[in-house]
């Protein structure tokens, strides 16, 4: 038996860090681990929108690619990025545990703030510019993409003022001081798995390979949340593009979803918030997606993509 487990992954600093991440969870079982950086759209193309490359695995798509063919044995993505639908082949097999989901403020102004006026924010997230047009109507705000160092020197250049970020990533990276404000979940409400890893297999992996990733890198409390969001994402036939969220908590044997739209404009949100026993997360997922989409979800989404 092979006792290398061969991680694909993006090649940037978050992606590398989140890798051997997953890599440190399984040495604990005596497996080795190999890391194989592989370029993605999403990470070639950084002066369009994320929406005019394409909504669906622009940064997992070349990866998945590595699982089919063999070359790598799982595939690690923040869950955030993994589609909604993945290829019949593959699976999901684990999520690490779940860091604090918030979105954060970033700037090299301590004393920055979002009550500010005549102030610029950096987000290549249709979701947090429909948010902060709704929350926010007097701000500004500009596309910025690529990994955290070229948002930081861009924002240095005087592009913005601060940057809307996950925590998640701020912290992996070392940055926390360069946060001056967390958002909380109640009104930025995360879109489905931010702060989570997801890591992807293809269903033929060895049993003794899945047995591994199952026992030491999947957070049990997580993938239940994981399972009640991604269930309400693929109800909707969201994807990165499309400003949706959707955040689940547990509590005792209750899994708590709150979830919705939000129009590009921001005029217009569709949120709802339920919950249920975690034997029926993914129900709680799909029903939650289909009363959104009754309540007017499903013509937003039309007007989104009639625009793409």
């Amino acid at each position: 038996m092979n006792q290398t487990i061969r991680i694909g992954t993006r090649g940037s600093r978050l992606a590398l860090w989140q890798a051997n991440h997953v890599a440190d969870l399984i040495k604990a079982s005596g497996f080795r681990t190999e890391i194989v950086p592989i370029e993605t759209r999403g990470d070639k193309v950084l002066d369009v929108a994320i929406a005019k490359i394409g909504s669906k695995g622009v940064f997992t798509e070349e990866i998945e690619e590595g699982l089919l063919d063999g070359s790598i044995d799982i595939a690690v993505h923040s869950a955030k990025d993994v589609a909604s639908t993945i290829p019949d082949e593959l699976e999901i097999l684990a999520f690490t545990e779940r860091e604090k989901p918030n979105d954060v403020v970033i700037s090299f102004d301590n004393k920055f703030s979002l009550e500010r006026e005549n102030i610029t924010v950096g987000t290549s997230s249709a979701r947090r510019v429909a948010f902060v047009k709704h929350f926010y109507p007097k701000i500004n705000t500009v596309s910025i993409r690529g990994n955290l160092q070229t948002r930081l020197a861009r924002m240095e250049s005087g592009k913005c003022d601060a940057l809307l970020l996950a925590f998640a990533g701020v912290h992996r990276m070392g940055y926390d001081h360069l946060i001056t404000e967390t958002i909380e979940t109640s009104y930025f409400v995360p879109p489905v798995g931010q702060g989570t890893i997801a890591v992807e297999t293809h269903k033929k992996l060895s049993f003794e390979k899945k047995e591994i990733i199952r026992r030491w890198v999947n957070h049990e409390t997580t993938e239940n949340c994981l399972v009640a969001e991604r269930a309400f994402l693929k109800t909707l036939e969201g994807g990165c593009s499309i400003p949706s969220f959707g955040y689940a908590s547990m509590e005792a044997d209750m899994i708590t979803l709150k979830a919705g739209i939000i129009s590009l404009d921001g005029r217009e949100m569709i949120k709802i918030k339920r919950s249920a026993p975690i034997d029926q997360a993914k129900e709680l997922g799909k029903s939650i997606a289909n009363e959104v989409l009754s309540k007017g979800g499903d013509r937003i989404l039309h007007e989104i993509r009639r625009k793409m």
